[in-house]
């Protein structure tokens, strides 16, 4: 009789090759008696594992014949066993499900190894059976390992490919489409950060972004173009405080933040926003970080940005015009009297508290006070930007006629420090 862990099976192997339809067919009712959720896949898949099963006797014999039901045997099952059905399969069946068909199949092969060993070699394949399924097991980590960074990867492909869409201000169709493919859930709000890229492989900061995304509960999709990390934010409902936990995810620089939009089909005005406030961002060295895109409307219209422009003239120049003039010529001598409020009154000819409340006003009606620095400078630039720019119709541009020549003196020979500034 041969000992357990040595010598030959021959005989043993002729009969599981001639058993293997058996085994397999008696595996998958196997299955169907103790697994409720196998008896609920579709057809097309449930012949699929049968014919797994199958395989896997095959796979059982050969790497019998290659010594693998020795004890001290290193060989390895090749993962070809699950070639037999296709991909798809994979992705509707987990690891785990895989696990406790493999197990169901070792258990109908353990019960009939009295009929299929040759006389005396039982205890041999008793053994080698429980060494092949752990090899099996292992051959099934994988190919799911090899799916999940397949997977990895294609998703990787489709985030950059979303991202530089929105930076392209591509179609809403197409935004969706890509969206679609990643599962993106599309949580409101959405808004557009962006930032530099603490450089390294791209698998790695992007890591590091969706780990933080799902500490803090918000949806991401980010990209790295070039020097720039780039991160699309979904159901955070203030986008800037919830930047402000991804900030290690970014490296050294500003971080700036679009504004809020109802969906990622309007995401490209957050992203456009975004960047031209990150291009512009360095005329504010002092900016908190990360810093909405909004508060940097001076330095984007200085640099160029369109739409920083149309909006300092329409929302804060245009404003002030509608409101009869009397608040843009204090504005005018305000500044002109370089930020002191006793001047400016007198150079309208007011008391300092017409000038005081005028101020207010202004503050009111475009959201920018004239005594706070940032604010003023601000506004200083949607003058700039509203005599410049063509007017919209209907507003004209007024006059300054009425400041004193000693306050326009004053204010080009610099008696007046510009304390807004």
């Amino acid at each position: 009789m041969n000992e357990p862990g040595g010598g030959d099976l021959s005989a043993t192997l002729h009969r599981i090759e001639r058993a293997a339809g058996a085994l397999a067919t008696a595996s998958v009712a196997r299955m169907d008696e103790t697994l409720p959720w196998f008896r609920e896949l579709p057809a097309d898949q449930r012949s699929w594992v049968m014919l797994v099963a199958q395989a896997g006797a095959r796979s059982l014999v050969q790497w019998l014949r290659q010594g693998g039901g020795t004890a001290d045997s290193t060989q390895e099952v090749s993962d070809e066993v699950f070639a037999t059905a296709p991909q798809a399969l994979a992705r509707s069946i987990s690891l785990q499900q895989t696990v406790a068909l493999i197990k169901v199949t070792i258990d109908v092969v353990e019960e009939q190894v009295s009929h299929l060993a040759a006389k005396g070699e039982e205890q041999q394949l008793r053994e080698a059976v429980l060494r092949f399924s752990r090899e099996i097991a292992f051959a099934a980590a994988r190919v799911y390992a090899r799916a999940a960074e397949s997977r990895g990867s294609w998703d990787a492909r489709l985030q950059a490919l979303l991202v530089d869409a929105l930076l392209r201000g591509d179609s809403p169709d197409v935004l969706a489409s890509r969206a679609a493919a990643l599962g993106w859930p599309d949580a409101p709000p959405v808004a557009v950060a962006v930032g530099r890229s603490p450089g390294g492989e791209v698998a790695a900061v992007l890591h590091t972004v969706y780990r933080q995304a799902r500490r803090i509960g918000v949806e991401v999709i980010g990209g790295v173009h070039g020097d720039r990390l780039v991160i699309v934010l979904g159901g955070a409902a203030d986008p800037v405080a919830a930047t402000e936990k991804l900030l290690t995810a970014f490296g050294d620089g500003p971080v700036v933040v679009g504004p809020a939009v109802p969906s990622l089909d309007e995401a490209t005005d957050s992203a456009r926003a975004a960047l031209a406030g990150f291009r512009a961002a360095p005329a504010w060295p002092t900016a908190p970080r990360p810093v909405p895109a909004a508060d940097l409307l001076p330095e984007r219209a200085l640099a160029g940005d369109a739409e920083a422009r149309r909006r300092l003239r329409h929302d804060v120049y245009a404003t002030l015009v509608r409101t009869g003039g009397e608040l843009l010529e204090t504005l005018d001598a305000f500044f002109a009297a370089g930020g002191t409020l006793e001047s400016a009154a007198r150079a309208l000819f007011v008391h300092p508290n017409t000038v005081r409340y005028r101020l207010k006003r202004i503050a009111e009606v475009t959201g920018f006070s004239p005594l706070a620095p940032r604010d003023a400078f601000a506004l200083q630039v949607a003058l700039t930007v509203g005599r410049l720019d063509p007017v919209t119709p209907g507003v004209a541009p007024v006059p300054t006629q009425t400041l004193s020549p000693g306050v326009r003196k004053s204010s080009q020979t610099g008696d007046h420090p510009r304390r807004f500034l």
